[in-house]
């Protein structure tokens, strides 16, 4: 049976390393990788938004990204596409950093025949699988496909690391499913477990795929999110409060959904840990809930 090439994402800046590689490769290697080429991160960034890679191979130096960043945004981008670093440095110290930082392998580009590179591509592609079925089991909610708290804690550290090394800032979310045990009192487990795999629809609607969304427990949730130049932290959570809203206006469920949200951002600040942010955001998202309650009693 003939099988489809392997779709690969090269993202170089040296066109004269482009060239060679494609001639290297020569008609039977390129009729098992399929090699698709850019040349900055922003435009790779953009690609993987469209799916269809089954790997990226990645230079560090770009012109508009440089060093371990250049790994880091695009891990954090597309944590499901495995990726090798080829690099013209042969510095083990910096092939052991990007490898502990998630990438499958660290190739120096003077040292890899066509050969030698579609092997490294199959072993990457399979390591990666076997590596994302053993997380999904311990690092996903059954029920709502979203990471679990366990998982929201592993990546969300490497989330800030990120957020460090790129200078960018970091929102937490902290969403609450407001009578949660009403509609399952009244209504049945079953139909309460539709409403938290509603809420895990609207969070992946209102997100982007490169941030950290999770079912903290229960009827709470999380979202770490870095920042981007087009929008604020406020604008975020607005965009959920009006889709929670767009749920409710025309959804047929037997229920309402009612939300309370706190949030915590931070600028680049090294001492910011994880645990920090999620309790500050958590006692937001109690304040808002609090408020609720008192109003509900006043109005009655």
């Amino acid at each position: 049976m003939q099988h489809r090439p392997i779709k690969v994402l090269l993202v170089e800046s040296d066109e004269t390393y482009v060239d060679e590689l494609h001639d290297g490769l020569g008609v039977e290697h390129r009729a098992l990788l399929d090699v698709e080429w850019v040349s900055e991160l922003s435009q790779a960034l953009a690609r993987l938004t469209r799916g269809g890679f089954d790997l990226v191979l990645l230079s560090l130096d770009l012109p508009d990204s440089q060093g371990m960043v250049t790994f880091d945004r695009a891990y954090a981008f597309a944590p499901d596409v495995p990726i090798i670093v080829i690099d013209d440095s042969a510095d083990e110290e910096r092939a052991v950093s990007t490898v502990q930082a998630g990438a499958q392998d660290y190739l120096v580009k003077s040292e890899v025949g066509p050969s030698f590179l579609v092997r490294a591509v199959r072993h990457a592609i399979e390591r990666h699988r076997l590596f994302s079925a053993l997380r999904s089991l311990s690092l996903i909610d059954d029920l709502t496909g979203l990471y679990n708290r366990r998982g929201f804690a592993d990546l969300g550290e490497q989330y800030l690391k990120l957020a460090r090394r790129s200078g960018r800032g970091v929102t937490m979310v902290f969403l609450d499913l407001d009578r949660f045990k009403t509609i399952n009192d009244s209504l049945g487990h079953h139909v309460g477990d539709r409403a938290l795999m509603k809420v895990a629809d609207i969070l992946r609607a209102t997100f982007r795929r490169s941030d950290i969304i999770a079912r903290l427990g229960g009827d709470e949730f999380g979202v770490l999110a870095l920042e981007a130049a087009d929008e604020s932290s406020e604008t975020l959570v607005e965009r959920l409060r009006e889709r929670v809203e767009d749920f409710n206006a025309t959804s047929p469920e037997p229920y309402q959904l009612a939300v309370s949200i706190g949030m915590a951002h931070h600028d680049d600040d090294p001492r910011v840990r994880l645990d920090d942010l999620v309790a500050e955001a958590d006692s937001a998202m109690y304040r808002e809930k609090h408020s609720k309650r008192a109003a509900t009693l006043r109005d009655r």
